[in-house]
């Protein structure tokens, strides 16, 4: 039976986020629906990571299997056909049976956006985090690397958080101003729930002047949530990129560069732990 890899790209503002919900719209939803419309028989889709109500893809991951024959052209038009236009297929390609969208994956990457201005934003409300409060992006910068290996980040995970461990490898972090917007890219080989939400918030009290330059360290040394900082808002995170071995052949790295902004930062998607 043919296994299918499809990118994905959406706007998480209307949605109760990734995961199916019996009495919310979720986004795999959304795609499942539309999937089994064009295959004319049910999809059920795993994807490379869940994300939070409120919270964006400018690329997720998925695959299903299906005795559907269509090919790539057909699989990203008629679902895009029959989806919410707030959830876009980018690309479709069929894969080697053992390709698995969430245990293939060498690494993800965040985007957290912060629009650092006094007026508040309208447009962008649901897109980034508003911060009026001047931030200093290279101090936020500097602290940052003292999140960089492997640790336990018991501090920075939801208390709801369902993972068996708390140890990650997070392989990069990176805080950069462009213009009025301080963005934060982070690249691990996988993430707890509210991971980088958590490390956002206590970046941005270091950014402003309201905490010391060594607090993030401090912070992941207690393992300890309740000695962290504030979980930042859902609206400035978008899932950026996933990594997977050369030989699948997949596109990593969003279509779209212009939004989030922020440097290119190649390979940001493609490092491998």
């Amino acid at each position: 039976m043919p296994r299918i890899a499809l990118g994905l790209e959406y706007d998480g503002s209307a949605f109760a986020g990734w995961q199916v919900q019996q009495h919310a719209l979720a986004v795999q939803t959304a795609v499942q629906t539309a999937l089994s419309q064009v295959a004319n028989e049910p999809i059920e889709i795993i994807a490379a990571g869940r994300t939070d109500a409120g919270v964006h893809a400018s690329i997720q991951v998925v695959h299903f299997e299906t005795s559907a024959i269509r090919d790539e052209r057909g699989w990203c038009l008629g679902t895009n056909t029959n989806m919410p236009e707030s959830v876009s297929v980018l690309w479709a390609r069929e894969v080697e049976e053992d390709f698995h969208a969430r245990f293939s994956a060498l690494s993800r990457s965040y985007r957290y956006v912060i629009l650092n201005a006094r007026p508040r934003p309208a447009l962008l409300r649901d897109r980034v985090c508003w911060v009026r409060e001047p931030l200093d992006a290279q101090r936020m910068h500097e602290a940052a690397q003292a999140l960089v290996g492997r640790h336990d980040f018991s501090s920075f995970r939801a208390a709801e958080c369902q993972s068996t461990t708390p140890i990650r490898h997070l392989q990069r972090i990176q805080v950069t101003r462009c213009n009025e917007y301080v963005v934060v890219d982070v690249t691990a080989n996988a993430f707890l729930h509210h991971m980088v939400r958590n490390i956002a918030g206590v970046l941005i009290a270091v950014g402003c002047g309201k905490r010391e330059l060594g607090w993030p360290a401090q912070v992941l040394a207690v393992r300890n949530r309740a000695q962290g900082g504030v979980t930042a808002v859902a609206g400035g995170l978008y899932l950026f990129g996933v990594a997977y071995p050369e030989r699948f052949g997949l596109p990593t790295a969003p279509v779209c560069s212009i939004w989030p902004p922020g440097p290119v930062l190649a390979p940001v998607a493609t490092v491998a732990p």
